[in-house]
C-alpha cells in the first residue's frame, strides 16, 4: 500500500510538471528570444523525462462483488431426508444406508468427510440430479435449487461472449446495459464480459457460472468446492458474502479457512452414515475428537466388563449352587448389555501419506529470470514486462494475485511449456522440473488402471508388489489401484498424478491449485510432503491454509510484474478483506 501511495504521489508530482512545461511551451514557444529559449530548455528537459521513464498512473483496485438476490422465505419444513440409501448400481456398494436429517431456512451447513464418502452424490440427491434407492427426500412445493459443481464451467458455450450468455438465459432483462451491471458484479470487466468466453480464464468462467447461478435465485445454494478456480481475492468476497447467507447453503470445500468463516453447521459423512454437529469446522474436529475418546473409553471399560463376566461364568457356571447362581446372573447381565447394544470400537482415520523421494543437490544458480517480457500474441495485452528473480532449492514461494493476473502463466513459463517473447530465462543443465496443473488427470487414461497406468510411465519398476506400495503412500487402497480409473473420484484420480509427478524425482515442483479436489486430510498428508521435500517449490494456491504452512515467501502478480509482499498470507488475507469492506462501502454509497 506503502508503494502504491509513493507512486500515486510521484505520478501526479510528474503529471503537474509535465502540464507546466507543455503549457509555457506552447505561450512562449514563439515569443522573444530569451522566453523562446527558455521554451526550448523546457521541451529538452520534457523530453529527458520521457526518456527515463515516466511514472505509471495507478491502476484502482477492480470491484469484485459475488451477490445473492434476496429469493423470499417459505416455511418450514424446506427440504426432509427420511432413511435414504442409495448406491450407483445394484452391484456396487453402498454409499449410503438409512439417512436422516433435515434443514431449514438460514442454515449455512458443510459437508466434510474423505474422497469416496459421498458428499458430491448427496448434493446431487438433494438437487434431483438422482434419486435414492430407498427411503424419501422431502422438499417445500415453492422450493428452487441451484447447484454448483466444478464441471458446470465446462459446459458454458465458448463461441459466445458472457454478456451474450447472460442475455439468452434470462431474456426478462431486456437491456444490455442493465445485464453488464449484473455480471459485472461477479469481477467481469467490460472487455471479459463482450469477448468470447473461450478467451475467458478458468476463474474469469466461474465468475459467469456465479452470475447465472445466482440470478436463477435459490432458496437452496448447493456448492460443491466453489472456490476451486477462483482467486484470493474472489474467495475472501465470496467468504464474506456467504458469511450472512439467509437461506439455505450445503457447501463442499477442502479449505478448512474458508469453512471457518462460514458455516453453522457440520455433517460428516464417512462408511454409509451422516453425523450433525453444531458450529464451524474447527468446532467440528474439537467435538469429534472429545465424542472418540469418550466412545474408545466406553468401549474399553465395556470390553473390561464382557471379559471379566465371561472369565467368571467359565470358572464357576458349574461350581457350587452359589456360585452357579451368580455366573447365570452375570450371563443375564452380558445378554442384557448385547441386546442393548454394545459400543463399536473406534476405527482411526485412515492415514493418507504423500511422499516426494530426495532429488539430490545442484549448485545454485538453478533458475535465473532476466528481463523476461511476455505476452500470449502479437497484438495482445503484456502479461509481465522485464521480470527479473532467481530460484533456487531452497525457494519457497507462493504465487498471489488476481484471475489473468499471469500466474499459472509463469509457471509455464518456468517449466518451458511456453518461451518469453523479450528475456532469458536460464536453467541448471541438470535440473529437473515437474509442475501440478488443474488438467493433468484429465490426461489419464480412464479404461486402465493406476496400477497398469503407473507400470508403464516406469518400466523400471518390475514388480507390481513395489509399484503397488509406492501407490499406496499417495492414499489409494488395494482395490482403488486396480480398478478402472474412469472408476475414481476426482479427489482420487489426482491422487494417481500425484503418484505419478513425484516419481519423476524433480528438483523443483511448481504446484497450480494442487488442492483442488482433494479432501482434508490428502491436503495435511501434501502439506507434510512439501515440507520435508529437499528441493525447490513455486505454488499457485487458493488454500489460505495450506500457503500458510508451506509458503516462506508472498509474491504478488499484478501489474506485468511480480513484487514480493512484505507479511505472511494472513496478513495478505487481511489487506484482501479490508480492500472487500471498502469496496461493499463505494458500491453501497
Amino acid at each position: 500500500m506503502e508503494l502504491l501511495e509513493n507512486q500515486m504521489k510521484r505520478y501526479n508530482w510528474e503529471q503537474s510538471q509535465i502540464a507546466s512545461m507543455k503549457n509555457y511551451i506552447a505561450r512562449f514557444g514563439h515569443g522573444s528570444a530569451k522566453l523562446a529559449r527558455q521554451a526550448q530548455s523546457k521541451e529538452k528537459t520534457l523530453g529527458k523525462m520521457v526518456a527515463a521513464g515516466l511514472t505509471e498512473k495507478v491502476v484502482g483496485d477492480k470491484i469484485v462483488q459475488f451477490y445473492f438476490p434476496s429469493c423470499g422465505t417459505i416455511p418450514p419444513p424446506v427440504i426432509m431426508v427420511q432413511n435414504v440409501s442409495f448406491k450407483y448400481s445394484d452391484t456396487g456398494p453402498w454409499i449410503y444406508k438409512d439417512l436422516e436429517f433435515g434443514i431449514d431456512l438460514d442454515t449455512r451447513v458443510a459437508l466434510v468427510g474423505p474422497n469416496g464418502a459421498g458428499k458430491s452424490t448427496l448434493l446431487k440427491l438433494l438437487c434431483g440430479d438422482i434419486h435414492p434407492n430407498d427411503g424419501l427426500i422431502r422438499k417445500h412445493s415453492h422450493l428452487k435449487i441451484a447447484r454448483y459443481h466444478q464441471h458446470l464451467s465446462e459446459q458454458l458455450d465458448l463461441n459466445i461472449s458472457a454478456l451474450e450468455y447472460m442475455m439468452q438465459c434470462f431474456p426478462e432483462v431486456k437491456e444490455k446495459e442493465e445485464m453488464r451491471k449484473i455480471i459485472g458484479r461477479y469481477g467481469l470487466t467490460g472487455r471479459q464480459q463482450i469477448c468470447p468466453i473461450r478467451q475467458l480464464s478458468d476463474g474469469q468462467r466461474c465468475r459467469v457460472v456465479f452470475a447465472w447461478l445466482a440470478w436463477q435465485v435459490p432458496h437452496l445454494l448447493l456448492l460443491d468446492e466453489p472456490t476451486n478456480h477462483l482467486d484470493l481475492d474472489a474467495c475472501v468476497w465470496l467468504e464474506e458474502e456467504l458469511k450472512t447467507y439467509k437461506r439455505i447453503l450445503v457447501i463442499i470445500s477442502h479449505s478448512q479457512d474458508f469453512l471457518n468463516g462460514i458455516c453453522t453447521n457440520i455433517i460428516h459423512l464417512d462408511n454409509q452414515k451422516l453425523k450433525y454437529y453444531g458450529g464451524n469446522y474447527d468446532a467440528f474436529v474439537k467435538t469429534r475428537m472429545e465424542l472418540l475418546e469418550n466412545q474408545m473409553k466406553r468401549y474399553n471399560w465395556e470390553q473390561s466388563q464382557i471379559a471379566s463376566m465371561k472369565n467368571y461364568i467359565a470358572r464357576f457356571g458349574h461350581g457350587s449352587a452359589k456360585l452357579a447362581r451368580q455366573a447365570q446372573s452375570k450371563e443375564k447381565t452380558l445378554g442384557k448389555m448385547v441386546a442393548a447394544g454394545l459400543t463399536e470400537k473406534v476405527v482411526g482415520d485412515k492415514i493418507v501419506q504423500f511422499y516426494f523421494p530426495s532429488c539430490g543437490t545442484i549448485p545454485p544458480p538453478v533458475i535465473m529470470v532476466q528481463n523476461v517480457s511476455f505476452k500470449y500474441s502479437d497484438t495482445g495485452p503484456w502479461i509481465y514486462k522485464d521480470l527479473e528473480f532467481g530460484i533456487d532449492l531452497d525457494t519457497r514461494v507462493a504465487l498471489v494475485g488476481p484471475n489473468g493476473a499471469g500466474k499459472s502463466t509463469l509457471l509455464k513459463l518456468l517449466c518451458g511449456d511456453i518461451h518469453p517473447n523479450d528475456g532469458l530465462i536460464r536453467k541448471h543443465s541438470h535440473l529437473k522440473i515437474a509442475r501440478y496443473h488443474q488438467h493433468l488427470s484429465e490426461q489419464l487414461d480412464l479404461n486402465i488402471s493406476a496400477l497398469e497406468y503407473m507400470m508403464q510411465c516406469f518400466p523400471e519398476v518390475k514388480e507390481k508388489e513395489e509399484m503397488r506400495k509406492i501407490i499406496g503412500r499417495y492414499g489409494l487402497t488395494g482395490r482403488q489401484q486396480i480398478c478402472p480409473i474412469r472408476q475414481l473420484s476426482d479427489g482420487q484420480r489426482c491422487r494417481v498424478v500425484f503418484a505419478w509427478l513425484a516419481w519423476q524425482v524433480p528438483h523443483l515442483l511448481l504446484l497450480d491449485e494442487p488442492t483442488n479436489h482433494l479432501d482434508m486430510e490428502t491436503i495435511d498428508a501434501l502439506a507434510e510432503a512439501i515440507a520435508d521435500f529437499d528441493g525447490g517449490m513455486v505454488l499457485v494456491s487458493h488454500d489460505f491454509r495450506l500457503i500458510s504452512r508451506v509458503a516462506e515467501e508472498i509474491w504478488v502478480c499484478e501489474n506485468q510484474t511480480v513484487t514480493k509482499w512484505k507479511g505472511t498470507i494472513q496478513t495478505y488475507k487481511e489487506h484482501l478483506r479490508k480492500k472487500v469492506m471498502a469496496n461493499c462501502e463505494k458500491l453501497r454509497g
